[in-house]
């Protein structure tokens, strides 16, 4: 493990081999493995192909399990000697993992495949960052307005910032935002294209986006060992680091009005010791859905909710209990269970890791909170382009929270 005061940006340098992948039919691991090749059945009208279309076929399963053997189990996979996992957990996925060493720390059922909900939007702005100019204006159009909300109340007609369409869309779930960023992106088809070519290369064999925004879509899947890794890349990205370490924003949603202020709907920012940010999704079909990191002094870990219910506690609490459980693991002598994989960036974007003192973005009169340690924000690191050399690299980070205005 690296160096307690150090994220890495889980950037490895070099090309990825894709996995081989079985037949959809084929059998990929225990028999009891009843999400394996897809999500629940639920009856939801908008997972209903359009007329003269078809469904989507299941996604390939790999013939073997990305991340390590114990990756296909579907139970609760534990270290050996490890204690239980909390018993608050009510979701049928999850994961927690070490983003600093890439070790799988535990899990129930990584590969399961779920519905997302909006954790989607991460893989969203994960590919927004990579191929779009914040500066660049999007025009909302009567489409972006129409979308089910969540929304951050998009006008039709009007400009705005691809940054704050981003910051909209994940510290307040905006689907407005989320589906105006599709068409940043070239429109909703060529959107989800780019994020379903990104979640192949960051080998999230599981995951299909049929949305942007996370609404329920034909043959939207995810999985928890799939997010975490998306995640970890995500968090690599100073733009995305930023936004979800946002308590609030003054939103301008049309000219000469006044902006409205978003909030972030993250119950565990500036409450949980050393969080850096994460993600809440919810719908029918998908239930609750969540994902978050927090540092401390020997690790960082991160969690992934998928298909959680909010009883007996709410899913944010749940969350807190398994990040404790995950850091008690990380301090522990225990052998990880799976690895995340490793991921590349574009040849022509430098790594992204952060440096202690910096603001989070739209918070500029913000004051620390007591006891909290150092802000987090971003900076650009050195790209080493050496042959036959993989390296990662890590800056120093000290936590600090924001608090609510």
């Amino acid at each position: 493990m690296l160096s307690s005061a150090l994220l890495t940006c889980a950037i490895a340098f070099g090309p990825v081999a894709p996995a081989a992948h079985a037949d959809p039919g084929s059998p990929s691991g225990p028999e009891s493995c009843a999400n394996r090749q897809a999500p629940p059945s639920a009856d939801v009208p908008s997972e209903e192909p359009a007329p003269g279309e078809s469904a989507p076929e299941p996604l390939p399963v790999p013939e073997e399990p990305v991340g390590g053997e114990r990756m296909a189990e579907c139970g609760v996979v534990l270290p050996d000697g490890a204690p239980d996992p909390p018993e608050e957990a009510t979701a049928s996925a999850w994961m927690v993992s070490d983003l600093e060493s890439g070790d799988v720390l535990a899990a129930s059922d990584p590969h399961g495949r779920h519905r997302p909900a909006s954790l989607i939007k991460v893989l969203l702005a994960a590919t927004v960052i990579d191929e779009v100019d914040p500066d660049e204006v999007v025009t909302a159009t009567e489409e972006d307005v129409a979308q089910v909300c969540t929304c951050v109340g998009l006008v039709e007609g009007e400009d705005y910032t691809v940054e704050d369409l981003l910051t909209a869309a994940l510290i307040h779930s905006g689907n407005d935002a989320a589906h105006a960023l599709g068409n940043a992106l070239g429109g909703i088809p060529e959107a989800l294209d780019a994020m379903n070519t990104l979640a192949e290369r960051l080998q999230a064999f599981d995951t299909r986006a049929a949305t942007t925004s996370g609404l329920d879509g034909p043959g939207m899947s995810s999985s928890a060992y799939d997010l975490s890794v998306i995640f970890r890349y995500a968090l690599g990205q100073a733009p995305f680091n930023e936004a979800v370490r946002t308590s609030t924003m003054d939103f301008s949603v049309e000219p000469d009005e006044e902006p409205v202020t978003l909030y972030n709907d993250n119950r565990l920012l500036n409450s949980y010791e050393g969080f850096l940010g994460g993600k809440t999704g919810y719908t029918n079909a998908a239930r609750h859905t969540y994902l978050g990191a927090a540092q401390r002094e020997h690790a960082t870990v991160a969690v992934v909710l998928l298909h959680a219910e909010a009883r007996p506690i709410p899913v944010p609490e749940q969350a807190s209990a398994l990040l404790d459980y995950g850091f008690d693991l990380a301090e522990g002598d225990y052998d990880a269970v799976g690895q995340l994989a490793s991921v590349t960036r574009p040849e022509s974007e430098p790594d992204v890791a952060v440096q202690e003192g910096a603001q989070p973005p739209h918070d500029d009169d913000a004051t620390s909170a007591s006891g909290a340690g150092s802000a987090l924000g971003p900076v650009i690191a050195t790209v080493v382009a050496l042959l036959a050399l993989l390296g990662i690299i890590a800056l120093r980070r000290e936590n600090k929270q924001v608090p609510r205005r």
